[in-house]
C-alpha cells in the first residue's frame, strides 16, 4: 500500500482513537468488572434477616401474596436459590412509568414472607444498586443514566471505535509479520509502548471488533425496531411477540392456588434440557387469561440469549410448554443466531472460563485506549536542544491531554473503587444508599480530573495510582474487618463469588501500587524534555 494512504490510515487511526480514548477507558475497565456483576451485588449484600423460607411453600406464599396485594399478579419472582443478594423467596418490581425502560435506578424492590401465623408480610427491599450502576457506566460510557440520548451518545463512540480498529488494522498490515510478537525492551519506552499497544490490539482484535459492533446495535436497536414496525409490521410489531391463544381478554380472574408447584414445573423443564440449572420463575399475568411463567436458568454447555442466562415458558396451571426460543441448547438457527450476538458481547457462554477471559480482555482494552494516548503524547513532545541541553516549553495541547487522560482514567478507576467500599460501610447508615454510591463515584472521578489538572499529568499519575491502589485494596480490607469486628456493622461473606470478589480486589491494589512505583521511578529517571517529566520541567522552568 502506498505510503500516502498509510499515513492517512494512521492519522484516522489517530484521531478517532484520541476522541473515543477517555470514554473507552470507562466502559471497558467497567464492563470487565460487569462480567462478574453478580458476585460484587452479593458482595455488597447484607446477610438476609431472615432464613428463606423452603421452596415447598411457596404455593401457599404465592396465594397468600396475591390475595393481600391483587396487583402484584402483574409479575412476580420466586427464586430458587439462596444467595446473599435474595432476601426473600417471592420478590417482585415496580418500575417508575416516567423512567426509561432501561434505567434500573428508579426500580423499587419488594418482598413477602409468611409470618409464624400464616399472614403474608410485605415489605421494600434496600437492593444494593451496586454491580448496576457500574454496569450504566459501562453501557452509556461513564455517563451517569442509561437514557436514550446516552445509548445514542455510545453507539457514536462506538462507530468512532470500529473506524480506530479498521485504520489500525490498515496502518499495522505492511509490517504486520515483522512486528507482530516485537516487543523491543530498552531504553527506548516509546518504542516498547507502541509495540505493547500493537500486539495487544492484534491478539484481540476478534473481541473488539464484537465489542464495536455489538454495541453499535445495542445503541441504537429501540430505533431499528422501530423502522421495522412502520415499514414492516404496519405499527403491529408488538403483537407478535405477545402470546397467541388462550381463554378471552375479559375472563373472570383464575385462582392461583390451583396452579402447579414450581417443583412440578421444574420436573418439565428438565425433561427438556437435563443440563440447564434453573434458578428463578418469573410469573407474569398470574391470575389472567394468559398467565405465563419464565423458568430463568444457565447452561455452561451451551449458548444463553442473555447475561442472566435463558429461559422456557410454560403455563402454570396446565405446564404445558408455551416456548423455548429462548432456552439455551434447545433454539432455532435463527434465534441462536441472535442469540451468539448478546452471547459474544456478554460472556453467557463457557461458564467461568470465559468470564474470567472477558474480564482479562477488558483490562486489556482499557489499558489500550490509556496507552494509545500516551503514546500520542509522547509522539508531540518537544525535546531538549541537544547543543545547548535547554528544556522547551511542551505544547499545551500535550500537556492538557495527559492531565486529561490520567485524570478520567485513574478518577474512573477511584470513583468504582470507592463505591464498593461505601456499599459496606454506609448500608443501614444513610437514607438513599444507591444515590450516595452515584455521588461518592462522580466526586472520586471529577476530583481526579481536577487533581490532575492541578498537579499536572505526570505527579498527578503517580498521586492517583496510589489513592486507587489504597482505595482497591480498602475492598478486601473492609471485608476482613467484617469477619474480626462483626460489630462495627460491616460483614464478610464466605462463599467462593464473593471471596473472589475480594482477591480479585488484592491483586488490582497491589497491581496499582506496582504501577505508581513505575511510575515514579519514571518521573524522577526519565528524559526532562518528556511530556510526563515534573511540571516545573514540562513547562520550561
Amino acid at each position: 500500500m502506498r505510503a500516502d494512504y498509510i499515513r492517512i490510515y494512521k492519522s484516522v487511526h489517530t484521531w478517532t482513537g484520541i476522541l473515543t480514548g477517555m470514554a473507552l477507558f470507562i466502559a471497558f475497565y467497567a464492563g470487565a468488572l460487569t462480567v462478574f456483576k453478580e458476585p460484587i451485588v452479593r458482595w455488597a449484600s447484607p446477610q438476609p434477616a431472615a432464613a428463606m423460607a423452603p421452596l415447598e411453600s411457596a404455593p401457599k406464599l404465592i396465594a397468600a401474596t396475591l390475595a393481600a396485594r391483587p396487583e402484584v399478579a402483574k409479575g412476580f419472582t420466586i427464586h430458587l436459590q439462596e444467595a446473599e443478594h435474595i432476601p426473600a423467596r417471592l420478590g417482585w418490581e415496580v418500575r417508575d412509568p416516567q423512567a426509561d425502560d432501561h434505567d434500573e435506578s428508579s426500580v423499587r424492590h419488594y418482598l413477602a414472607r409468611l409470618d409464624a401465623d400464616g399472614a403474608v408480610q410485605v415489605e421494600q427491599a434496600e437492593s444494593s444498586g451496586l454491580g448496576g450502576f457500574i454496569d450504566v457506566l459501562h453501557r452509556v460510557v461513564g455517563l451517569p443514566v442509561d437514557s436514550d440520548p446516552n445509548r445514542w451518545f455510545m453507539g457514536v463512540v462506538a462507530a468512532l471505535y470500529a473506524v480506530a480498529l479498521v485504520s489500525g488494522v490498515i496502518v499495522l498490515l505492511p509490517s504486520l509479520v515483522k512486528d507482530f510478537f516485537a516487543l523491543r525492551v530498552g531504553k527506548n519506552l516509546k518504542r516498547m509502548w507502541l509495540d505493547a499497544h500493537n500486539v495487544v490490539g492484534i491478539v484481540s482484535l476478534p473481541f473488539h471488533i464484537v465489542m464495536a459492533l455489538s454495541s453499535i446495535v445495542f445503541a441504537f436497536h429501540d430505533g431499528i425496531y422501530d423502522i421495522q414496525d412502520r415499514l414492516m409490521y404496519d405499527g403491529k410489531l408488538e403483537s407478535v411477540f405477545q402470546r397467541a391463544g388462550g381463554a378471552a381478554p375479559d375472563a373472570a380472574p383464575r385462582d392461583p392456588s390451583s396452579m402447579l408447584a414450581p417443583q412440578d414445573l421444574l420436573a418439565r423443564v428438565r425433561g427438556l434440557s437435563p443440563s440447564f440449572e434453573p434458578y428463578a420463575l418469573q410469573y407474569t399475568q398470574a391470575t389472567g387469561p394468559r398467565a405465563m411463567v419464565r423458568v430463568w436458568g444457565k447452561d455452561p454447555a451451551a449458548v444463553s440469549p442473555r447475561a442472566r442466562g435463558g429461559f422456557v415458558a410454560i403455563d402454570p396451571y396446565s405446564g404445558k410448554v408455551v416456548n423455548t426460543d429462548y432456552l439455551p441448547g434447545r433454539q432455532d438457527a435463527a434465534n441462536l443466531w441472535i442469540s451468539s450476538f448478546f452471547a459474544l458481547h456478554m460472556a453467557s457462554f463457557g461458564g467461568a472460563a470465559v468470564q474470567w477471559l472477558y474480564f482479562l480482555l477488558g483490562l486489556a482494552g482499557a489499558w489500550l485506549f490509556y496507552s494509545g494516548n500516551l503514546l500520542w503524547i509522547e509522539t508531540r513532545r518537544k525535546r531538549a536542544d541537544r547543543r545547548t541541553g535547554e528544556l522547551p516549553v511542551q505544547r499545551l495541547d500535550t500537556r492538557l491531554m495527559a492531565s486529561a487522560t490520567v485524570g478520567v482514567c485513574l478518577g474512573s478507576v477511584c470513583g468504582i473503587s470507592l463505591m464498593m467500599i461505601a456499599a459496606k460501610w454506609l448500608s443501614g447508615r444513610v437514607g438513599d444508599l444507591n444515590a450516595w454510591l452515584q455521588g461518592l463515584y462522580y466526586l472520586a472521578f471529577f476530583a481526579g480530573i481536577a487533581w490532575s489538572f492541578l498537579r499536572g499529568g505526570a505527579a498527578g499519575g503517580v498521586h492517583l495510582l496510589w489513592l486507587a491502589s489504597a482505595l482497591t485494596l480498602a475492598i478486601p480490607a473492609t471485608s476482613l474487618l467484617g469477619a474480626v469486628y462483626p460489630a462495627s456493622g460491616l460483614w464478610a461473606h464466605t462463599s467462593p463469588a464473593t471471596l473472589g470478589v475480594d482477591a480479585t480486589a488484592l491483586a488490582l491494589g497491589l497491581g496499582y501500587a506496582w504501577m505508581a512505583i513505575a511510575t515514579r521511578r519514571r518521573l524522577v529517571r526519565g528524559a526532562a524534555d518528556s511530556a510526563w517529566a515534573p511540571r516545573a520541567l514540562a513547562s520550561g522552568t
